[in-house]
């Protein structure tokens, strides 16, 4: 590419493979980890395509011999738009309205299917972008057992991820499952502090999803008293005469309005303002603690009562109730709900949560003056994440030259795209055994900050990660989809000349779904 075409990106310079942290964050500081920044080198996209080049499609290259028994096929000629003498990988094609539909789902589902790609293309962009903002989201199944979690039937976390997983490859709602997945990296929280032992991680999953779509002053209150979030940031714990700083603290630095958009001092009074909510008690909770309270001859003479609802249950003895004092310039008694409204007013919040949309949809390094007329449309609507949204897709900036192929797909959305396109649901389970190499395991983020974004994806050894788990599954389909237009409905028929040679190359539907999902250009989105 040309250095005025390519767009730059950071590879990590081929680190041995990173372990999940799974440590459950100290009361004291629980935000250190996401506060550094791994160092990396800057490259262009063309150095990275090599680098998934050189893991990915020549792993799988080498591994065809695996399929040499299978019947072959013959195989229908690829075609696609090429590098050029210019050097270019590929040439944007979104100068064409079915193009720019084939982008907008790549961003906002998890693949789509060619009947899927053919309907959206059919309808056209804009009529794309309405039904997929403005469709109820549908709700999952509910897992089996997960109201009743407890000490005695404590919650199986892989059976919940699996649970979830499924739900993205079957729902007629994809793009209300990508922003519950944004928010789940947005407002992180992990299995292991607020433990199986009750039904908390999986009513915040479905907390997510039900105001995923809402406005940011509910979803901010829906987070505030949501039980998994109360344990998680202590602020269950918290108390007037004793408040605990964690959760005011990572409320304004990370959830809402950045960390140059406050002082030490807002972050006590926060504290106060926010303290006074206690978690809720299940009736599986109240059984379990009773039993072990009979075992140790220890029965109370009142015995607690189970909550009916779902969410943080507010005690007004343990709220602040002393004198006014000041928070972010203003004084007063504050409240759960003042706080969260002054938060909303301030002028950093609009572009601190449109610039975490732009950089997880849309691009990863926007200009101040898109971001900051994205900011005022969400501010006008009064937070209305609808709104923000089809701004965002209906942006020039989105369908812009230099936003294809800008991003790096996430590894759940890589390997849930993967399972759909090979059309095998049976196959669902490699998802959960290969998510911690990767890097991205569903319910346990590495820290507070949630997953790291775009080219902290790439480097040699996860794309080799990457290319194992595409001949995991391919090899363990008890069948495959036809794999004749596969570099069409999920590569827009645009290839770099090598993954057009080999994709040519290839005599079966395994070979080239190997291909595909080991091709540099499936890892971007």
């Amino acid at each position: 590419m040309s250095d005025e075409q390519e767009t730059p990106v950071s590879l990590q310079p081929d680190p041995a493979p990173e372990a999940v942290d799974t440590a459950v964050p100290s009361a004291a500081a629980p935000t250190t980890a996401h506060r550094k920044k791994p160092k990396s080198s800057l490259l262009r996209r063309r150095d990275v395509l090599a680098a998934a080049t050189a893991a990915g499609v020549g792993v799988a290259a080498a591994r065809l011999v695996a399929w040499a028994n299978e019947p072959p096929f013959t195989p229908v000629p690829v075609t696609g738009t090429q590098g050029n003498k210019t050097g270019l990988d590929w040439v944007s094609p979104l100068n064409t309205e079915s193009a720019r539909v084939a982008h907008l789902l790549r961003r906002t589902t998890f693949g789509a299917t060619q009947a899927e790609l053919e309907k959206a293309q059919s309808d056209g962009y804009a009529k794309t972008i309405d039904r997929l903002i403005e469709t109820p989201i549908a709700e999952p199944a509910p897992f089996t057992g997960g109201d009743d979690a407890s000490q005695d039937k404590p919650l199986n976390i892989g059976q919940l991820q699996q649970w979830w997983i499924e739900h993205m490859l079957s729902t007629p709602t994809p793009f209300g499952e990508r922003m519950t997945l944004f928010w789940h990296g947005h407002f992180t929280s992990d299995f292991r502090k607020v433990s199986p032992q009750n039904p908390f991680i999986y009513w915040q999953n479905q907390t997510w999803r039900k105001f995923a779509l809402s406005d940011l002053r509910t979803m901010l209150y829906q987070v505030t008293i949501d039980p998994g979030m109360l344990r998680y940031l202590d602020l269950a714990t918290s108390t007037g005469r004793n408040p605990n700083e964690n959760y005011s603290r990572e409320l304004m630095e990370l959830f809402s309005m950045g960390a140059d958009a406050f002082t030490e001092d807002d972050v006590k009074a926060a504290a106060k303002g926010l303290a006074g909510w206690r978690e809720p008690l299940t009736q599986a909770i109240v059984d379990a603690q009773l039993k072990r309270a009979m075992e140790r001859g220890n029965t109370p003479k009142v015995p607690p009562k189970a909550d009916s609802v779902k969410t943080g249950v507010f005690e007004r003895q343990r709220a602040y109730a002393g004198a006014p004092y000041a928070f972010l310039g203003e004084t007063k008694v504050w409240n759960t709900d003042l706080v969260l409204d002054k938060i909303v007013a301030q002028d950093a919040t609009a572009p601190f949560i449109t610039r975490r949309v732009v950089t997880h949809f849309a691009m990863p390094t926007p200009d101040d003056a898109y971001i900051a007329r994205l900011a005022a449309s969400f501010r006008k609507t009064k937070y209305d994440v609808k709104t923000l949204m089809r701004d965002v897709f209906m942006s020039p900036e989105f369908t812009a030259t230099s936003s294809y192929r800008a991003l790096v797909k996430t590894p759940i959305e890589y390997m849930v795209h993967a399972v759909k396109a090979l059309g095998d649901p049976s196959i669902v389970r490699a998802v959960m055994g290969n998510q911690m190499g990767m890097g991205q395991t569903l319910f346990d983020p590495p820290s507070v900050g949630g997953w790291p974004q775009n080219e902290s994806w790439i480097s040699s050894n996860t794309m080799l990660a990457r290319a194992n788990f595409a001949t995991q599954i391919v090899t363990a389909a008890k069948k495959v989809a036809s794999a004749a237009n596969a570099h069409q409905t999920h590569l827009d028929g645009v290839l770099s000349a090598q993954t057009l040679k080999l994709l040519n190359e290839a005599t079966d539907d395994r070979k080239r779904w190997m291909l595909v999902f080991a091709s540099p250009e499936f890892q971007l989105k």
